[in-house]
C-alpha cells in the first residue's frame, strides 16, 4: 500500500453557531472492529400470528466496538509540535481526555431555564430544562424544542469518506499500562462502544439547517446511499445465473 494511511476519527460538535467540530484523530487505526446490527421483531408475536411478519418499527440498530491503542513515545518524536508538547506534559492523558469528554454533557449541568432564539437568550428561571429553542432559522416559527439541562455532544464517527455516521458513545473502558515519573499514563488502550443514531432519533435534537444535528442527518443519509449503491452493484454482478433459477 502506498501513500499516507487514512486515519479514523471522532468529531464532536460543540454548541456553537455555526457548529464547529472538535476532532479526535486516532493515533493508530484499530486493528479489529466489530460492526453489529440488530432488527427488532415486529409488534405482536413474530411469524404468522403477527399483523405482518415483515413489519419493522424503523431503521435497524447499528453499533461499533473497537480498541484504540495509545503510545506517548511515538508522539514524543512526532513532527507536530502540539503532539510533542502534549506527550511531554501529560503522556497520553490529553488523548484520553478527548475521548472521555465525549461522555460528558455538552450543555453543562446548570439547573436554570431560559428561552433561546436566534437572537439570544430571553431570561433564566429555575427549572429542569435548560431552555426552549425556536426553529426560527429555516423552520416554522411555531416549532420549538425543549432542551434538557444535560445533553451529549453530536459526534460523528469517521472511518473513511464512505463511512461517516452519527454516534453516541455508549461505553469507554481504558487500560493504562505504563506511567512516567509524574504518573501520567504513557501507554494505554481504550475500548470504545458506539451506537449509531438514526435520522428519526436526531429529529428530537433540533435538526434545523446548519445545526450539528442536521449535519449528522446528512452524514447518515450519505453513508446509507453509498451502502445502497454498493449493494446494488454487488448484486448486479452475480445476478444473471441466480435469476434464472428463481421462481417465476
Amino acid at each position: 500500500m502506498s501513500g499516507p494511511l487514512v486515519k479514523g476519527a471522532l468529531a464532536s460538535y460543540l454548541s456553537t453557531w455555526p457548529p464547529v467540530p472538535v476532532i479526535s484523530v486516532f493515533q493508530y487505526n484499530p486493528e479489529r472492529m466489530v460492526h453489529s446490527w440488530s432488527q427488532p421483531e415486529p409488534p405482536g408475536k413474530p411469524g404468522a400470528e403477527s399483523n405482518n411478519p415483515l413489519a419493522v418499527r424503523g431503521l435497524p440498530g447499528e453499533s461499533f466496538q473497537f480498541t484504540i491503542f495509545l503510545n506517548a513515545d511515538d508522539d514524543m518524536v512526532s513532527q507536530v509540535p502540539a503532539l510533542q508538547l502534549a506527550a511531554v506534559e501529560s503522556g497520553v492523558g490529553a488523548r484520553l481526555a478527548a475521548l472521555e469528554m465525549l461522555l460528558y454533557p455538552a450543555s453543562g449541568t446548570g439547573a436554570g431555564t431560559s428561552t433561546a432564539t436566534a437572537g439570544g437568550t430571553q431570561g433564566t428561571r429555575p427549572g429542569k430544562l435548560l431552555g426552549t429553542v425556536s426553529a426560527g432559522l429555516g423552520g416554522s416559527s411555531g416549532s420549538t424544542w425543549k432542551l434538557p439541562n444535560s445533553t451529549l455532544p453530536i459526534v460523528l464517527f469517521y472511518w473513511n469518506p464512505n463511512r461517516v455516521v452519527p454516534v453516541r458513545v455508549t461505553s469507554l473502558s481504558v487500560t493504562e499500562t505504563l506511567y512516567d515519573e509524574d504518573l501520567n499514563p504513557r501507554h494505554a488502550q481504550a475500548e470504545v462502544s458506539l451506537r449509531v443514531l438514526t435520522p428519526p432519533e436526531l429529529a428530537a435534537a433540533n435538526p434545523a439547517p446548519a445545526t450539528a444535528a442536521s449535519l449528522a442527518v446528512e452524514a447518515y443519509n450519505q453513508t446509507y446511499n453509498i451502502r445502497r449503491l454498493w449493494a446494488a452493484g454487488s448484486a448486479a454482478s452475480a445476478a444473471g445465473m441466480i435469476a434464472s433459477k428463481l421462481p417465476r
